[in-house]
């Protein structure tokens, strides 16, 4: 059993302490608020009242080097919740003070998504040749980043950004607080960026306010290679001369129709290439459940020395870095560049 604590109390923090309670190598020991409170696990206002393996941080942007850099002055490696700071500076100066000592990793669950999942799979087995292109449109800023990073397979290297914004009027039904039930538009800003991550590798940024939960905005994803294209669930590719092969990936739910097992995720396949297949079955966990718990699991396990780090410091700090030219850019309607960030 590999143990940790959460500092932090919000809606992120009931997510790791809920779904370690599922479990069986993974204990939640309790969470570290500034304030003593009721919540479904023990409360600790120190760091130094508990004794976990590792640290989760899951607090606001703002507070998340100060206890990042606390935790590891104890010697206790640290899931940090992204961003692990808010902006360049805080990135360089966290890194200054804890980058060398291995210990950070950024809590970047996207490409652990059952669908993301699949889709690197596919892309790692070659299924569209080298991957040039990567296109997101469904998540902002870090996330995005590091979806067209690990899709690539693109490293810290220098990027060039060139970002806009356009506003025009939208319909919002839904939010992370449910229904609005408002049918009248309000003006939502889109951004758009093209990313050069340099050796032919770029990326196509594209988010409007609250596209996570605005269901009236499709989420699509486009992975471009050499041999072929895979958008959202469906791949396009070159097999043999004169032989081009459209495919679905093909998602295995249970629990319906005439299947009496429980609502869950099975596996997502590729003709008879299975890409994923849950490793929680049973659970009935959503694809955000999954993707946390799977991260969760692979930060016990590399305390232990069982498994490699999970998304390190350097990774998590680059992907908010070049987010952050996306921003700079679309506000000053320049291109931006990154050099060569301390991590690299």
């Amino acid at each position: 059993m590999t143990s940790f604590a959460v500092v932090g109390s919000g809606w992120r923090a009931e997510m790791f302490w809920r779904l370690a309670a599922a479990l069986p190598d993974v204990e939640c020991l309790g969470a570290v608020v500034r304030t003593p409170r009721e919540l479904p696990v023990p409360t600790f206002t120190a760091l130094d009242e508990i004794r976990p393996d590792f640290v989760v941080t899951a607090v606001p942007w703002p507070a998340n080097p100060s206890v990042i850099v606390e935790a590891v002055d104890r010697g206790l490696p640290v899931l940090a919740e992204t961003p692990p700071a808010p902006d360049a500076d805080g990135l360089a100066e966290l890194w200054q003070r804890t980058g060398q000592t291995g210990l950070v990793q950024v809590a970047e669950q996207y490409l652990l998504v059952p669908a993301h999942a699949a889709r690197l799979a596919a892309v790692r087995a070659g299924v569209v040749g080298k991957p040039t292109q990567v296109q997101v449109s469904s998540t902002h800023m870090y996330h995005a980043v590091s979806l067209m990073r690990g899709f690539l397979g693109a490293g810290r290297g220098p990027v060039t950004v060139r970002a806009t914004r356009t506003t025009a009027p939208l319909v919002d039904p839904l939010t992370r607080d449910g229904w609005t039930d408002d049918p009248e538009p309000k003006p939502a800003t889109t951004t758009i960026a093209t990313i050069d991550f340099d050796d032919g590798l770029s990326g196509l940024y594209d988010f409007t306010d609250n596209q996570w939960h605005n269901q009236l905005r499709f989420r699509r994803i486009v992975v471009r290679g050499t041999h072929g294209e895979l958008r959202d669930d469906e791949v396009v590719r070159l097999t043999e001369p004169r032989t081009v092969v459209r495919s679905p990936l093909t998602r295995r739910q249970t629990g319906y129709d005439l299947d009496l097992d429980d609502f869950d995720t099975d596996t997502i396949t590729l003709g008879d290439r299975v890409l994923f297949r849950n490793p929680f079955p049973g659970r009935r966990f959503n694809d955000e459940e999954i993707a946390i718990a799977t991260l969760l699991r692979q930060m016990a396990d590399w305390v232990r020395g069982d498994g490699p780090p999970p998304y390190p410091l350097a990774d998590g700090a680059h992907d908010h870095l070049v987010a952050l030219a996306v921003e700079e850019s679309a506000d000053t309607d320049r291109t931006v560049t990154i050099d060569a960030p301390p991590w690299r």
